[in-house]
């Protein structure tokens, strides 16, 4: 580098280190360099500039998932939790001003690059911070998984489905009590009514011959009836601190929202069990002719705060997405149908946007077991999500007791499983005293399924106002059980 020695001046004027040299003989670029007086940071910016001009335009983060914590594949297209908090493009870190005595001057490149205070306009703005990037990515997948429902990637299916170990069982679904077209399940028999309030303790049931499935409430495992279709899943749930957190952080939210509400009478007057139970949702019948939502005014609040609560939707989502794993074709039997039904009735809403379920029921107390019972009004091969929560020894009580196949699986607080409650007679093992445990099911009547396939109507008005589409709609009724089947997966079509 050449340097040319040039006169300096003090404050006051006064001049210093003053050198008379002989002009040198330069180049014509280098004499107009030295004869002209310049600052270095214009011309330096200006570089920096053009440099930045010729950058990628995208964000660090957008090429990799450096998320942390790492999410769980299952729950990849979830949204981001705990969720976070993006930093302002405009943020500035504390500087001290500069002094009064000190004259300001340009910084130099190295300052420029070291320092803590990126300019917030221009080339040098600020890039989002990749807790920002990864919101953006959140939000992003949760407007696919409404628009799109929630879809396995490969990696998904390597991790929990192909290593995971069927429970294979003698159930013979073709002759499970459906009535006449799969749109509702039959009533229960005084078989299932007989001794259907006793509590049973692990102890008993193990007398009578049950067998004990042991469960860590994590780990899936797919139970396969006779002729290997997966008619029900342990699902599990994610193996992290932070989803544990959200099931007793969505347990907590559910006490404390029922212990402020005065809770009608009416919410304890269901065949399930001895608790109060708000039910959230779309339902058809009673002479409703399109599906209404059900009217819970005298809890307006209750049922507000909880879909509304961040861990409940996100457990929801879970369930959802667990579906979508272990049942593709009837998870897609559904979200046809709610799209269908969305087209037709932009109106209704679901009570979770992420999740496929028409309904939502919430039960509310501190040791919730079930009676023995079938929920006849879900859909017939359809499945409904429970998921247990609460504070409470698993291999001491809370077990779901699955009567048709003489088994009773333990149910750690926090896990999912799949069923088909309208066809399986189901109960729970009560919590010893002192143990807290409730639970939180979504399923859709198999109603709606019915007006969506009717065009939208009753089945009167079809067979008024089309009778060949009328006469096509009774005349598959006798197989629709069957087709229904047909939608279950079996545990080899998944690991293939």
């Amino acid at each position: 580098m050449i340097w040319f020695p040039l006169t300096r001046k003090t404050r006051s004027g006064a001049e210093y280190s003053p050198l008379s040299l002989p002009r040198l003989t330069l180049p014509p670029l280098l004499t107009a360099y030295q004869e002209r007086t310049f600052d270095l940071a214009p011309l330096l910016a200006r570089a920096v500039a053009l440099e930045s001009d010729d950058q990628e335009d995208r964000e660090d983060a957008d090429g990799v998932d450096d998320e942390w914590p790492p999410h769980d594949p299952l729950n990849d297209v979830d949204e981001e939790w705990p969720p976070h908090s993006s930093t302002s493009a405009t943020e500035s870190s504390d500087q001290p001003p500069p002094s009064a005595t000190k004259r300001q001057r340009s910084p130099s490149f190295d300052e420029v690059v070291a320092s803590s205070d990126p300019p917030t306009k221009g080339p040098h703005r600020r890039r989002p911070s990749t807790k920002a990037a990864n919101a953006r990515r959140a939000a992003k997948r949760a407007r696919t998984i409404e628009e799109a429902g929630h879809v396995p990637n490969p990696a998904t299916i390597e991790t929990y489905v192909s290593p995971a170990t069927p429970v294979k069982t003698q159930l013979d679904t073709l002759s499970l009590p459906t009535k006449l077209g799969a749109y509702s399940a039959k009533s229960s028999t005084a078989q299932e009514r007989s001794g259907s309030q006793v509590p049973r303790s692990l102890r008993e049931l193990l007398g009578r011959g049950f067998h004990l499935v042991r469960w860590d409430g994590i780990t899936p495992h797919p139970i396969l009836d006779r002729y290997g279709r997966i008619v029900a899943v342990l699902a599990g749930q994610p193996d992290r601190p932070d989803y544990r957190a959200a099931t007793l952080a969505a347990f907590n939210a559910i006490q404390t929202a029922s212990t402020r509400s005065r809770l009608p009478s009416h919410l304890s007057r269901h065949r399930r069990g001895l608790f109060a139970a708000l039910n959230v949702g779309l339902s058809y019948g009673q002479g409703h002719r399109i599906p209404k939502w059900l009217n819970n005014r005298d809890v307006q609040g209750l049922e507000d705060e909880l879909l509304a609560d961040p861990n409940i939707t996100r457990i929801a989502g879970f369930a959802d997405a667990a579906f979508a794993l272990w049942a593709p074709r009837l998870y897609n039997y559904y979200h046809q149908h709610n799209k269908d039904l969305a087209d037709e009735h932009p109106e209704l809403r679901r009570p979770f946007a992420r999740s496929v379920f028409c309904y939502a029921n919430f039960n509310l107390g501190r040791n919730i077991w079930t009676f023995k019972h079938r929920d006849v009004l879900n859909l017939p091969f359809g499945w409904c999500a429970v998921q247990a929560l609460g504070n409470f020894d698993h291999t001491q009580g809370g077990h779901l007791i699955l009567w048709d196949l003489n088994m009773v699986i333990e149910f750690p607080a926090g896990a999912l499983i799949l069923l088909p409650s309208a066809t399986v007679v189901h109960s729970n093992v009560p919590v010893p005293e002192g143990q807290e445990r409730t639970s939180f099911t979504q399923y859709t009547p198999g109603g709606i399924f019915r007006y969506i396939d009717q065009g939208f109507q009753t089945l009167a008005s079809l067979e008024e106002k089309d009778p060949e589409k009328y006469a096509k709609f009774t005349a598959e009724q006798e197989s629709r059980w069957e087709m229904g089947l047909g939608l279950l997966s079996t545990f080899e079509e998944l690991t293939i």
